[in-house]
């Protein structure tokens, strides 16, 4: 039987459509197969990497891809992780259904705490929140492509 293939599209695939892809690569390997990209390219965030490996997923070999990368694969599912991605998703063929989800933006959180004088424990805190709640979310797929 043919996996649905899904995609998790965020504005620079650096952390949460990362964190996503690993989730998925993990928990839903049966069903899906599992790709992530961004509007843009910002290479893979090290704290997500890090959060990630706490919990024993290993995104370390995963690519930051252009949504460009993508333009001419059969894709069932999209999934934007992020607001300026929804915002600014590109046409895909009609087949495609797009949802969206948006998770906070651990790098932008804990840059604003570590304005703050925040601890790199307090900063990493933000990407394990966020980590968790793209555990929830891809946990619940198909059934939460509305959320």
């Amino acid at each position: 039987m043919k996996k649905t293939t899904l995609l998790f599209l965020c504005t620079g695939n650096s952390c949460r459509s990362q964190m996503a892809e690993g989730w998925a690569k993990a928990l839903k390997r049966e069903s899906f197969d599992v790709y992530s990209a961004g509007i843009e390219t910002h290479g893979l965030n090290p704290n997500a990497v890090k959060v990630m490996a706490e919990v024993g997923v290993d995104i370390s070999s995963q690519t930051s891809d252009n949504i460009e990368e993508y333009a001419n694969r059969e894709i069932d599912h999209v999934v934007t992780v992020c607001h300026h991605a929804h915002e600014n998703c590109p046409v895909f063929p009609a087949k495609a259904e797009i949802h969206h989800t948006g998770f906070e933006d651990p790098p932008k959180q804990a840059k604003d705490l570590a304005d703050r004088g925040a601890s790199e424990e307090e900063q990493l805190d933000c990407y394990r929140k966020v980590r968790d709640d793209i555990r929830s979310y891809v946990e619940g797929l198909p059934e939460n492509w509305s959320l």
